[in-house]
């Protein structure tokens, strides 16, 4: 008699084999590319949120300010380019009314933006070409004039799935998904 303890008889030697690791490999990879286009879009669609939100964020914080200190509040954009809001901007007072950050006439800026990721892109039509801001009254201005549409697009949708931000002259701003173009 065989006093000898066996700890992994033949029968019970488990495992996978080589046909059955690839079959379940080939499973996981076919489904892993279908949902990828969706996680795509998922991500693309939670950014276009949040740089809306941001965007929300400011102008509410501008009007805000407007009302709490009775005084005119810009956001005027960073860059050369008009009605190009891409590499940012800055919420400031504007005690003499000239649209333009002057720190030796007591202007303070309240808050500063960078720009947005460089696979979006932020225009406004002609009215906020170069800035927007808002009267103590809360009502919105601009430097061309009170309301005006920010379009918001990334670089690969197209502009159904886009967002417009709407200022309208009482200065709320509303936001939709579509634009009636991306740059």
């Amino acid at each position: 008699m065989n006093n000898e303890l066996n700890l992994f008889p033949a029968s019970s030697k488990k495992g996978f084999s080589l046909i059955e690791l690839l079959v379940t490999l080939a499973v996981a990879v076919i489904l892993l590319m279908t949902a990828a286009p969706a996680l795509k879009d998922f991500i693309r669609a939670n950014q276009v949120s949040t740089n809306t939100n941001t965007l929300i964020a400011s102008l509410n914080l501008a009007r805000s300010e407007a009302i709490k200190r009775n005084t005119r509040i810009v956001i005027r954009h960073k860059g050369a380019t008009a009605q190009n809001w891409d590499s940012g901007w800055d919420i400031f007072t504007d005690l003499d009314f000239d649209g333009v950050f002057d720190s030796a006439d007591g202007e303070v800026i309240l808050r500063t933006y960078t720009g947005i990721p460089s696979n979006f892109t932020l225009r406004t039509g002609a009215n906020y070409s170069v800035w927007t801001g808002y009267l103590p009254s809360g009502r919105s201005t601009g430097s061309g004039g009170p309301a005006d549409t920010f379009r918001l697009c990334a670089d690969d949708a197209d502009r159904f799935s886009s967002r417009a931000i709407t200022i309208s002259t009482t200065g709320r701003p509303r936001t939709s998904t579509g634009t009636s173009s991306c740059p």
